[in-house]
């Protein structure tokens, strides 16, 4: 009988070198870095602080300035500033939501959109940051000494990004127990704009900027999909007005062999079908129940 070992698991993980253990990968490793780097500067008494918001000198320089000509100075910080922590806390939950987001999202899309949504989430963040600190007078007093730090513009990006497009789909929460993924996205947006005024405003400004992307990336992605089987009805039915009901080929060959019009258009729709059996399956039951033919059905249908 096989018990489930952690340490295990978490080495195939990482061994894998997939896009999400990398994300994680690279964050821990900037986290060590700035961490051993502010310990060998404190054992040779060389002053680290950065600025009055208590951050070293090496997250200043990659973190993301509020003002304008700060971030002219230094513009690629809006790329490395969602790969710093400091706190031991603050990396650890980061983490955590992005494995358990990243999985999700990945059960739904290839490697390659996780990456895209991690870093034009955390674009977005940082630039809807910016915006807000430098149009709205609250925050004119901390605007020349404002930096925001931490991947959780990305991580809630991509947890917003897998519950927009299933929305229905049900985790299993420690104390909660099963919970649709939207609430959970709700509820994550709705405590970042009541914590604003809290403390942290920037950080919870620019995890609203991440969400924001992460919704309208997705709805962009499924409703493009969607146009492009519009415009191809039509197109098809433009082709029997002109053509009538001659029977054409596409050139799409299976075994050197041409597949008719009405062919294709059976096996998309067969495809279709058998997805939405799929994602009602996920949101009635959760993933963990489906087969292992649906999960790699799922799994390949998000690649393309």
């Amino acid at each position: 009988m096989n018990t489930f070992n952690p340490i295990d698991s978490i080495r195939q993980f990482f061994w894998n070198k997939s896009s999400l253990s990398v994300l994680i990968l690279i964050n821990i490793a900037v986290f060590l870095l700035i961490n051993f780097l502010g310990l060998g500067l404190w054992l040779l008494k060389i002053s680290t602080a950065g600025s009055g918001q208590g951050l070293s000198l090496v997250s200043i320089w990659l973190g993301v300035p509020a003002s304008v000509p700060g971030l002219m100075a230094k513009p690629w910080t809006l790329i490395t500033y969602m790969f710093v922590q400091e706190d031991f806390l603050h990396i650890l939950f980061n983490m955590m939501v992005l494995y358990f987001g990243g999985q999700l999202f990945t059960n739904f899309f290839n490697q390659r959109k996780l990456v895209t949504t991690y870093f034009f989430g955390g674009i977005s963040g940082a630039l809807l940051f910016i915006v807000f600190y430098n149009i709205f007078p609250v925050f004119s007093d901390a605007l020349p000494v404002s930096v925001a730090i931490g991947a959780s513009a990305s991580v809630l990006s991509i947890l917003v990004a897998a519950a927009t497009y299933a929305p229905n789909m049900e985790v299993g929460l420690v104390l909660f127990g099963k919970v649709k993924l939207k609430y959970l996205a709700i509820f994550l947006v709705i405590l970042d704009v009541f914590s604003i005024r809290e403390g942290n405003a920037g950080g919870h400004i620019a995890h609203l900027g991440g969400a924001l992307w992460g919704f309208i990336y997705v709805t962009f992605l499924t409703n493009k999909l969607q146009s492009f089987k519009a415009l191809r009805f039509n197109y098809d039915k433009f082709k029997k007005s002109i053509f009538g009901n001659k029977r054409t080929f596409r050139k799409t060959y299976v075994n050197q062999r041409p597949i008719k019009d009405e062919d294709y258009n059976k096996l998309k729709v067969e495809k279709q079908q058998k997805m939405d059996i799929i994602l009602d399956k996920i949101s009635k039951s959760g993933y963990e129940k489906l087969s292992k033919e649906e999960k790699e059905f799922l799994f390949n249908s998000g690649r393309k």
